[in-house]
């Protein structure tokens, strides 16, 4: 395994070269132009599917450039993570130091998971100096003039879903959009009642070149992924003609994976990444696309009470990463375990097992993770989970309807019955029942949608 000191004394330098742009009838296909020089030359291609064949002239549109070039910006801390070097050099497009504080600030932050698990101690001012000695780009503004019109990126799992059914009654034309699709997000969009005609999906390839250097030992970890999705959703929806983008992304997501530090798995679905991303695109890019999570309001226990209303997900929904190759459930990763409870309160012990094709509860395999979920250690697991209090909330919940009905407890839920933990969070069992976070960046006409759906009409105060 090579080290983070070693690899930053050998490769000095990274250079973020340029792109290319292929315009045809059917797509705009970008390939990324990295090196880290006596290391690699990188080239991931990322697809994106056209509205129409007309010609996009991107060298004579200032606003696609600026897209463009963000996503590199974005793609590149894959290719920079596998030896850390200390310069990055970018030549593709223009960056003042505003946007230079603002891109290290999202790589330090979605790289925290990175540096905690290799044993990295990085400052986030010396990890890395990044520099531009590009030229502004030429051409016009040229941004989206739509009134109308939603994007939502749809990943598989349960929160994509409510988004979708939530939205249905809105008076938006809907498109779904995908990054190289697979069996739960095609299904997801045909369970909502789309066609492929709704749906627009971008592929993205990585560089063979990154693949074969982790095997070889080189650097490797998590990055932000969601801010991926939000570059190239603001693409997808500028190349079609669409004025909203509507992510998934709940308030949960702000909660740290380390207690008492700002290591956080799902950085980029955090708040303030979305206030970030949205006031970097009003600033710099200016395309006229309002990004927001429709799910920001809400709490993990609210979302799983809407999902288990709308059963024609119920089959083909899929979050686990473990089994994503397979589109599976593999039944014992701590993704899997925090789904089946934070769905326990609102669907039988029975039909979860169904779901899952497993029962999780019983047997000492998922102690672990378990005792993780529920705050009883200081470290979350690195997946996309929901805060300790609300799992807690939910495996009380839980158990008080499973003794209500009579039925016997699984092993996991009969341990907690007898842990100080079961007494602290049962006062409190709805908590989360009209829960509400404010800070969020909904439009009136979505907020009114949310407020229909999930609190009957009145928000709480």
């Amino acid at each position: 395994m090579k080290t983070y000191e070693t690899c930053r004394k050998t490769f000095p330098d990274f250079l973020y070269k340029g792109y290319t742009v292929l315009d045809t009838n059917e797509e705009l296909q970008v390939t990324y132009h990295f090196e880290t020089p006596g290391l690699s030359v990188f080239e991931p291609v990322w697809r994106f599917p056209k509205k129409d064949a007309e010609p996009l002239f991107p060298e004579q549109n200032r606003t696609l450039q600026e897209m463009l070039f963000s996503l590199g910006m974005v793609e590149l801390i894959s290719y920079w993570k596998i030896s850390c070097p200390p310069k990055v050099l970018v030549s593709a497009g223009p960056l003042n130091q505003s946007q230079i504080r603002w891109w290290k600030d999202l790589y330090y932050l979605g790289l925290g998971e990175f540096f905690y698990t290799n044993h990295i101690s990085a400052e986030p001012d010396s990890f890395m100096e990044l520099v531009s000695d590009a030229p502004a780009f030429t051409g016009k503004d040229i941004p989206c003039t739509a009134e109308e019109g939603c994007l939502i990126p749809v990943g598989g799992g349960k929160d994509s879903a409510c988004t979708i059914e939530m939205l249905k009654k809105s008076r938006h034309t809907l498109k779904t959009y995908i990054i190289n699709p697979r069996g739960a997000t095609l299904k997801t969009v045909e369970a909502a009642g789309f066609s492929m005609n709704d749906n627009i999906s971008a592929k993205r390839t990585l560089d063979a070149r990154m693949i074969a250097l982790n095997k070889e030992g080189y650097l490797n970890g998590h990055t932000p992924f969601s801010a991926l999705v939000a570059f190239s959703s603001l693409i997808t929806a500028y190349l079609h003609g669409l004025r909203y983008i509507a992510l998934s992304n709940e308030s949960s997501a702000n909660e740290s994976t380390v207690a008492g530090s700002e290591v956080n798995h799902q950085y980029s679905k955090s708040f303030k990444f979305e206030q970030d991303f949205h006031s970097y695109e009003k600033t710099f890019i200016r395309s006229g696309i309002h990004y927001f999570s429709m799910l920001r309001p809400l709490s993990e226990f609210q979302i799983a009470k809407y999902f288990a209303s709308i059963p024609a997900y119920h089959d083909v929904f899929r979050s686990c990463n473990a089994g994503s190759k397979q589109d599976i459930w593999c039944g014992h990763c701590p993704k899997c375990l925090f789904v089946f409870l934070i769905l326990s309160p609102f669907l039988s012990h029975d039909r979860l097992v169904e779901i899952f094709g497993t029962d999780m509860l019983n047997g000492q395999s998922m102690q672990d993770d378990f005792e993780k979920l529920i705050g009883i250690q200081s470290e979350k697991p690195f997946e996309c989970v929901g805060s300790r209090d609300e799992v807690n909330t939910a495996v009380c919940q839980t158990i008080e309807r499973m003794e209500k009905e009579g039925e016997p407890l699984p092993a996991l839920l009969a341990w907690y019955r007898k842990q100080s933990l079961f007494a602290a969070f049962r006062p409190n069992l709805h908590a989360y029942d009209r829960y509400y976070n404010s800070a969020h960046l909904l439009p009136a006409e979505f907020l009114h949608i949310l407020s229909e759906e999930c609190y009957g009409g009145t928000l709480p105060c």
